[in-house]
């Protein structure tokens, strides 16, 4: 099996018959012990063996990347490989060649042309995801977030901020926002009162008024290059604790303020029953020196994750074969809830430190 640390002879086009081959042999002829569990996104296929995970980007054009090329795929591979190097270490591997033999038959390396590539992992304990561990337990512990904590923060530490880096962090955020609810609004028979008017029309209006406060937190350096996707089920609470599956195909989705990142992995412990977490690690954030936003602009962060991840759960309903398509909905009403709660908490409710407000309806 050949790895690398950065793909080689990619091509425009990659020549072979297309994803349904790949996928058909990296189920059932790639590997010598018994077939692989697949787990399939709308970006990946993500084929998971006894002790590797192994990644391969779907052929798709998507809102953010164009994956329909080689070249396209090999290059947001090394990406991939660099970025989560920062934070997961050796987890990530290296990058391995599917391959044409002469003969036309696929293969992991060796000679032939290079059709694709996959990205290598370690593959970690599943029962150590911090989704899992707050869905199933055992409860994660105090010191257990807290090393977590520290582990951003040692990373956040390493960060440089960029020019400007305000101004592009506000324009994405609002950007954002006006997909979330246009979107939002497509899906209306979904959602029922949740979205409400009031949420609609008030949330840009409160976004805009921070602009000035964001581009001030960029200055002071507070905006910066994160994770991008900091979410529960890419966070292992191994021994080091360690987040993977960094943002790599968007520089601009990357950077953040790291109280709004903090705030989103908070948000989403919150859900599963973690409301305890946020709190924790936005004050270790705060006492190592990088300093929270005042309540008002937290409040604009946690609503726009809010309406974030409620479009990203209804738009699994666009899909023409949904998975499991009874859950979109209620997870959307349920961030939408918090949504509406955070915009009616008074400003003492929004010290970071406190957490979220609970809607009625969150559990």
């Amino acid at each position: 099996m050949t790895r690398l640390a950065q793909p080689t002879n990619a091509t425009p086009h990659d020549g072979c018959n297309g994803l349904s081959e790949k996928r058909a042999f990296l189920m059932h002829r790639a590997w010598p012990e018994s077939p692989p569990r697949c787990i399939e996104t709308h970006a990946s296929l993500i084929f998971l063996t006894r002790d590797r995970a192994f990644k391969l980007k779907k052929p798709v054009l998507l809102p953010h990347a164009d994956m329909r090329t080689l070249a396209a795929r090999a290059a947001l591979c090394a990406e991939e490989l660099r970025l989560n190097r920062a934070l997961a270490g050796d987890t990530y591997r290296g990058l391995t060649a599917v391959v044409r033999r002469p003969n036309g038959s696929l293969c992991l390396g060796g000679a032939g042309r290079v059709v694709d590539w996959l990205v290598e992992m370690v593959r970690l304990p599943e029962a150590q995801m911090l989704d899992k561990r707050l869905v199933d337990g055992p409860e994660p512990r105090r010191d257990e977030i807290t090393d977590f904590g520290q582990a951003m923060i040692t990373f956040y530490r390493r960060q440089v901020a960029p020019p400007h880096a305000g101004a592009t962090y506000f324009d994405r955020l609002t950007r954002e926002m006006a997909t979330d609810l246009r979107h939002l609004n497509q899906m209306r028979a979904h959602l029922g009162q949740s979205l409400s008017d009031a949420l609609c029309q008030s949330a840009p209006v409160q976004l805009a008024a921070m602009r000035g406060a964001i581009l001030a937190r960029g200055k002071a350096g507070l905006v910066f290059e994160g994770h991008g996707d900091l979410r529960a089920e890419h966070v292992c609470l191994t021994r080091p604790p360690l987040a993977f599956d960094r943002v790599e195909f968007d520089h601009d989705f990357r950077l953040i303020d790291p109280h709004d990142e903090i705030a989103g992995l908070g948000l989403e412990c919150a859900r599963l029953g973690g409301d305890w977490i946020g709190p924790i690690l936005a004050a270790q954030l705060a006492m190592a020196g990088f300093a929270p936003p005042p309540p008002a602009l937290h409040r604009v962060y946690v609503v726009a994750r809010c309406l974030t991840q409620a479009r990203l759960a209804i738009d699994h309903l666009r899909d023409p074969n949904p998975r499991t398509p009874a859950k979109w909905a209620p997870r959307a009403r349920n961030f939408l809830d918090m949504a509406c709660a955070v915009m009616a908490a008074d400003d003492a409710a929004l010290d970071p430190a406190r957490g979220v407000p609970r809607s009625p309806r969150h559990r």
